[in-house]
């Protein structure tokens, strides 16, 4: 009995934590009205989260699993993940909100967490890493490359390129985002010139368990820019030949006179 009693006094400061939760986190789902049905449903996801790790705070926003934007706790403002979005990352009316999100948080971690450590299972996603090239692949015109991040759990990371197994420095930072699966995402971008010697190395370190994927990237089926359009006007020039030459075949075959019998 006197056991059953500890842990209900440790779970008090856990039920008095939750009650600050908003309520509409609690609301009954509204029915959906029926002219509704024809539309297309999309997510967008505001998570905060806090960990023992690194970056030990963190928030994201994502549109369909997009991520729009992080945030930069040190200055309380958005970073958008591409330039596109910059002007929409200037709205800061809800910097109040995300601050008590990052209290509360915090509070759990700190208040909560040591209760519980070691009763409740550690859940582990081992992370999967591919590169790509942002645009179409041309020798000698500036591309980015994307090393995506997928099957991270928890969002503790860091994450390294080389480039002929040398070190490249000045990447920018690593975007993690939430997905709707309760796992996290991350992206890395490396701006290059590529050459058709590349060989490109994305390391991904999952500060957990020391556990590290590397992917590779290497040119494929590319043509240096000055050869493609070479060969894309040389294709136009013979396509264009060989349209006068069955122009002028097919009007000497219909101005032929008929043989009579």
């Amino acid at each position: 009995m006197d056991h059953e009693q500890n842990q209900g006094a440790s779970l008090l400061p856990l039920l008095q934590l939750l009650w600050l939760l908003p309520h509409s986190w609690a609301a009954p789902e509204v029915p959906t009205p029926v002219w509704r049905d024809g539309l297309q449903n999309h997510t967008f996801l505001h998570t905060v989260y806090c960990q023992n790790g690194t970056p030990s705070l963190g928030l994201s926003e994502a549109y369909d699993e997009d991520q729009l934007f992080s945030f930069d706790f040190s200055q309380n403002s958005r970073v958008p993940r591409l330039p596109e979005f910059a002007d929409w990352a200037k709205d800061q009316g809800d910097v109040s909100a995300i601050s008590f999100d990052k209290e509360f948080c915090q509070s759990m971690i700190q208040d909560i967490g040591p209760q519980f450590d070691g009763l409740i299972p550690v859940a582990r996603g081992f992370p999967v890493a591919e590169v790509f090239t942002m645009k179409p692949l041309e020798y000698g015109k500036p591309n980015t490359l994307v090393c995506f991040i997928s099957n991270l759990f928890p969002p503790t990371l860091s994450v390294n390129w080389q480039h002929h197994s040398v070190p490249v420095e000045g990447v920018s930072p690593t975007f993690v985002s939430a997905t709707d699966g309760l796992s996290f995402q991350a992206f890395s971008y490396l701006n290059f010139t590529p050459e058709p010697t590349d060989l490109f190395s994305c390391i991904v370190t999952h500060e957990i368990d020391r556990y590290t994927a590397i992917a590779f990237w290497v040119p494929k089926n590319a043509l240096p820019s000055d050869l493609l359009e070479n060969v894309l006007c040389g294709t136009a020039f013979g396509l264009g030949v060989l349209g006068i030459i069955v122009g002028t075949v097919l009007i000497i075959y219909y101005r032929k006179p008929c043989s009579g019998d």
